[in-house]
Parts: structure tokens; sequence; C-alpha cells
């Protein structure tokens, strides 16, 4: 039986500010198959950033386990679980997926020698293609639009061809048009395989998604899973 891309188990994350303890994740529990496209929804505070970074293994959860494509990504040293997430995960934020100082060819080759795996070579122009960034290749983050920066930033998040993509509100500052491109361009990865979680308070997003979880108060809520 193939695991699934992501499994998620009872996940509980707890932060202290002063004497208070905010209880940021309650037990969440979750699956995405390869190829299904989750839209996670929920209230700015209601811990859907928290989860996206205990899934991707940038934040360690306090409770639960995590496992991507099959491996186990909590309880690891950060070292083991950066490799993990070089080689199977993508992560896409609003904002900051580039090097500022690299070229947007360069990012995308730094993602894959980061991940050990083989310079693209020529592909690096279909991958910039893929996004409509035909050329683009040579500019710096700085000489893009902010449409363009998006796509490339997706074309970034990619770059390790990972069976994962988690994603935290990557349109959230995009026109329309340049959502909907975006949507777009996800809605093609999933259909080759790639699992796609991603956070947004886009209805546009919800409505593209395979699958919608709402997330409120750290808990699935409103009939879904966990």
């Amino acid at each position: 039986m193939t695991a699934p891309a992501i499994r998620a188990e009872r996940l509980f994350r707890f932060f202290h500010s002063g004497d208070d303890e905010v209880l940021a994740l309650r037990g969440v529990s979750l699956q995405l198959a390869a190829g299904e496209w989750l839209a996670l929804t929920g209230p700015s505070g209601s811990g859907k950033s928290t989860l996206l970074a205990c899934i991707a293994g940038l934040d360690e959860p306090d409770g639960g386990s995590v496992w991507i494509a099959g491996r186990r990504i909590t309880r690891r040293p950060e070292a083991a679980r950066a490799r993990l997430r070089a080689r199977h995960v993508g992560v896409l934020y609003q904002a900051g997926n580039l090097l500022e100082h690299l070229t947007v060819a360069q990012n995308i080759r730094f993602v894959r020698r980061i991940a050990r795996l083989r310079p693209d070579g020529d592909d690096v122009a279909a991958r910039l293609a893929a996004v409509g960034l035909d050329g683009r290749g040579g500019a710096l983050p700085g000489e893009l639009s902010g449409g363009q920066v998006a796509r490339a930033g997706l074309a970034v998040a990619l770059a390790n061809d990972p069976p994962v993509l988690v994603a935290d509100e990557p349109t959230g500052e995009l026109d329309e048009l340049t959502e909907r491109a975006v949507l777009s361009l996800l809605a093609s990865r999933a259909a080759g395989g790639t699992a796609v979680l991603l956070a947004s308070h886009s209805r546009a997003v919800a409505r593209a998604a395979h699958r919608v979880l709402h997330l409120r108060d750290g808990h699935i809520v409103e009939g879904g899973e966990g």
C-alpha cells in the first residue's frame, strides 16, 4: 500500500508569552495523497502557519508526528529534518521565496544543489517557461514585477521536484489575474502527482482545491478531519 504524501497525527504546539501559555495546535491530524490539493482555511491566529511549519519540518511540534512520503520528519535533529525537507518538500510563502542577490536561474540551481540533485542545465529554461518566465532567468528578483516574483517563487519551490508542496498564503498580495495564473500552475502540479497543502484566506484558492479543511483555535472544525 502506498504511503500518503503527508500524514500528520495529533499535532500539538505550545508557545509561551510571559506567564501565559498559548496552545497553537490542539491535536490536529490530516492526510494527503499524491496528487491531492488541500486548502487550509481559517482566521488569522487559528494555527494555519504553525501547522504548515510543523508539516514542512521548519518547526518541531510538542506532540504528535509527521510523515512525508513515508518518511518521518518529526523527532529528528534539525540537520536531518533539513535534509528531508530539501529533497522531499517545496515551501512557498507569500513573500521571501527568493535570495535577492541571486538571479532567478541561480535561485533554482541553488535549491537543487541543496537537495543534492544534478544541475539542471537547459532544464532551468524549461522550468521558467512552465511558470511564464521565458527569458527571465538572468534577472534579479528586484528586477521583476510582483506577478513575476510570485511565479519565480513557485519555480524555486518546485526546483527539487518535491512530492509535497507546502504553501502559506502565496497569493495573498497578488491581483486577481496573477492569482488565477498561480492557481493554474498549482493545479497542473497536482495533476502531475504533487501533493499540495496550501493555507489561504482566498475564496478562489478554496474553490480550486480538491478538498478544504477549516482550522479554528488550533483544531479542525466544521466536520473536517482531526
